[in-house]
């Protein structure tokens, strides 16, 4: 019997399940802005508590590593790092992109391409593409939205769902130069979402390395300063 536990932290949700094999157990989680460091471990400790499971019987850590918030996905891994370190347990890395897919692929025709989107700067955003069988079409990637960049999606005869947070800045433009679109609103990241994908890795021993891991910022954090 494995017991996982998932930590999704890579957008303004804090989220954590607990699932035995593939099957959720509880869920605590929080919309509340980036507020992952004042409640990621008390939403962890309470499901442990609320549940009767002691951290020792814990099977693997499972998180979602981006891409997203920079300082979510960093609070969230770094938590993920420090349980697996010291439970000496595995950690399976999950990404954020094919966790939304997964959660809406059965909602969609078979012949059907979905394609997340992360809100990021401006009108930018992190995108991939799948099909119904959670292959990967386009990696994933950051994105610039603008009528050009949208050429490629353009040319696809499928219709394509988007879906995610970079959804509601894009879709103007998607309406504009995809004639075959479809879209999910209101998606959000979730550690719900997260439970078959990690149980499947589980099973396939596909885990990544604990000191070393990082999450999948896939561009550099600028960091800001107030003008006096």
């Amino acid at each position: 019997m494995a017991i996982l536990l998932h930590i999704e932290s890579s957008s303004t949700v804090c989220s954590v399940s607990l699932a035995q094999t593939n099957q959720l157990i509880a869920c605590s989680e929080l919309d509340n802005g980036y507020s992952h460091a004042e409640n990621l471990h008390l939403f962890i400790n309470k499901l442990l508590k609320e549940n009767q499971i002691h951290p020792s019987q814990l099977s693997a850590i499972v998180i979602s590593a981006g891409p997203g918030s920079y300082t979510g996905l960093r609070i969230g891994f770094s938590a993920a790092k420090g349980l697996a370190y010291a439970l000496q347990i595995p950690l399976i890395s999950l990404d954020t992109l094919q966790i939304l897919t997964h959660a809406v692929i059965k909602d969609v025709p078979d012949d059907a391409l979905l394609c997340p989107m992360i809100d990021a700067r401006r009108m930018e955003v992190y995108l991939a593409l799948f099909n119904t069988k959670l292959k990967t079409l386009i990696p994933t990637k950051p994105f610039i939205v603008t009528s050009e960049s949208l050429k490629e999606l353009a040319q696809i005869n499928n219709d394509i769902y988007f879906f995610g947070s970079g959804l509601s800045k894009s879709k103007p433009l998607i309406n504009e130069c995809i004639h075959r679109s479809c879209y999910i609103e209101q998606l959000s990241t979730s550690s719900r979402y997260m439970i078959e994908l990690g149980y499947e890795k589980y099973v396939l021993k596909d885990f990544v390395d604990v000191a070393y891991s990082e999450p999948n910022y896939l561009k550099d954090f600028h960091f800001t300063s107030s003008k006096k």
